[in-house]
């Protein structure tokens, strides 16, 4: 029998223009994308950012390819049958993602890292171990304010995995509305939430961060500065008057613009890691 054969697209590219050519693979057809970097497991070639698109077939991902800058070394790989499906896993181990809470995958023991609680998480296909320093330092930023966070509400958009939203509830928020514009991640923030005992206390919603509806005193927004700049007053309209507001997916040298887009709201707290930022704004009350 012959084993199947997914084609993907690989380019390089300088981390300041990853958004920008992240934005033309999902134009050009792109069914899933890996970012590579000096921060991830697989790093990115050279010092540059690895972006690796999936397309359902050689067509299609040929027909990417004649779209994309020759300077980006444009290319098709292909993984041969389904093993890659589990390859991460040999990677993903326990650890402490912020003051107080860890993870671990369902095939790992905690062991004795020191946590208060330790959430149990499978991401399956969708984004959120909670191993990136975007995911990592919003979930900082959360321990940091979560006196505040206690007893509310919070909202989670682009939720991947959910694992934002069960670092707060863990920390003492009420409930959780998920959001997310591929439905498909839906089911497994539900199985993740039912793991840990959050199940009655998370809603998941099909949307993008510009459909409105649901508002919140916490809303979490780990997407990237592509979608964060021009849905800014969108997403501030989510917070709820004197709310919180936490974003990250962001590079440094994005932080000036992202300032400007959510001027109406005020800078509260903020981290950095490597080239990547994660930024606390309060709304006006």
């Amino acid at each position: 029998m012959t084993e199947a054969r997914y084609p993907y697209v690989h380019v390089d590219v300088p981390a300041e223009i990853a958004d920008e050519v992240s934005s033309l693979l999902w134009d050009l057809g792109a069914q899933g994308l890996e970012e590579r970097d000096d921060s991830t497991l697989t790093k990115g070639a050279n010092g540059l950012t690895t972006l690796v698109a999936a397309f359902a077939d050689e067509n299609l991902a040929g027909e990417a390819l004649c779209e994309l800058d020759d300077a980006w070394n444009p290319r098709i790989e292909y993984v041969i049958g389904d093993a890659w499906r589990d390859e991460w896993k040999k990677h993903y181990r326990p650890f402490l993602l912020c003051e107080g809470v860890g993870v671990r995958p369902p095939w790992e023991a905690w062991g004795d890292l020191p946590a208060d609680h330790v959430l149990e998480l499978e991401p399956g296909r969708a984004f959120g171990t909670g191993l990136h320093e975007s995911t990592s330092m919003v979930s900082e930023l959360i321990g940091a304010h979560r006196d505040e966070i206690r007893g509310k509400s919070v909202l989670d958009l682009g939720c991947g995995s959910g694992i934002l939203s069960f670092v707060a509830l863990v920390l003492g928020a009420t409930s959780a509305v998920t959001e997310d514009l591929d439905a498909e991640v839906l089911p497994v923030v539900l199985e993740n939430a039912e793991r840990n005992g959050l199940g009655a206390r998370v809603t998941t919603r099909a949307a993008g961060v510009g459909d409105g509806g649901v508002k919140a005193p916490v809303v979490f927004a780990n997407i990237e500065a592509s979608v964060l700049i021009p849905f800014a007053e969108a997403i501030l309209e989510r917070v709820e008057p004197g709310g919180l507001v936490f974003l990250s997916g962001l590079l440094d040298f994005q932080r000036d613009d992202i300032l400007k887009a959510y001027a109406p709201a005020t800078l509260v707290d903020e981290r950095a890691r490597g080239e990547w930022i994660a930024l606390a704004f309060r709304t006006p009350a």
